[in-house]
């Protein structure tokens, strides 16, 4: 168990620095920095979609057979994602946006970001309660998404009125509530029994709305170009290619 603790706490911590990515666009042109995250979003979605089918969903039926319970927890994972990301969207405001004063949807989108990194920790702790490779598996899976998740709220900060070095700094502060969603997982997971079997399809469901709703769309957006669509169509691929070449470390 002390393994657990160790490998989740790792993960969780390393997985939350990610928000500092902001850092490297200090130097990027916004065109560069918007070509650079278009494929990232590509390799997370593939990413999230093959930790999904790969790792979490067969490790549930392995547990407890496929029965409508795991169906209805995927399910769950899914709506409870629509749910949040509904209750979280932005307001619209007719005062100009200033550092003096960032948009109402910046602060939204502080307090979504804290929410989705909670039920990161969760998802993080309650896969290395399974065993130490799905763990790493979904690590990966979690870290692919972060990495344009974390620049893409980087640039709605920064776009909503707060300054570069601010952005960092609230970032970093809401990544950090995925630490406590960790311990929260590992805390529960050694005293109940049936939370990770509950987890680990709630997990799949939330990475399947995060991929299929929030992920899959920004790539319809762009232009249909067939050089953009192909490297998009490759780095998918490699995303999905990552995950399963984690099968053999199980």
């Amino acid at each position: 168990m002390t393994s657990v603790w160790l490998y989740s706490l790792t993960s969780v911590v390393f997985v939350s620095f990610i928000s500092l990515i902001g850092v490297l666009t200090f130097g990027l042109k916004e065109d560069s920095s918007k070509k650079i995250l278009l494929y990232l979003v590509s390799f997370s979605a593939g990413g999230l979609f093959g930790d999904t089918f790969i790792h979490l969903i067969p490790e549930a039926v392995s547990e407890s057979g496929f029965g409508t319970h795991v169906s209805m927890y995927i399910l769950l994972g899914i709506i409870i994602s629509f749910i949040i990301e509904k209750l979280l969207q932005w307001r619209h405001c007719h005062i100009p946006t200033s550092e003096e004063h960032p948009h109402s949807f910046a602060y939204m989108n502080l307090v979504g970001d804290g929410v989705h990194n909670f039920i990161d920790g969760l998802i993080i702790g309650g896969s290395y309660l399974v065993n130490i490779p799905v763990g790493l598996a979904t690590t990966v899976a979690v870290t692919l998404h972060e990495i344009p998740q974390e620049i893409g709220d980087f640039g709605v900060l920064v776009y909503g009125g707060f300054s570069k070095s601010r952005a960092i700094s609230f970032n970093l502060a809401t990544a950090l509530t995925a630490i406590l969603g960790t311990l929260v997982a590992l805390s529960l997971g050694g005293f109940a029994q049936n939370f990770t079997p509950f987890i680990i399809p709630f997990a799949a469901g939330n990475f399947i709305y995060i991929a299929g709703s929030d992920l899959i769309p920004e790539l319809r957006r762009e232009e249909p170009r067939l050089g953009k669509s192909i490297l998009q169509i490759v780095a998918f691929t490699l995303g999905v290619l990552m995950l399963f070449s984690l099968v053999f470390l199980e």
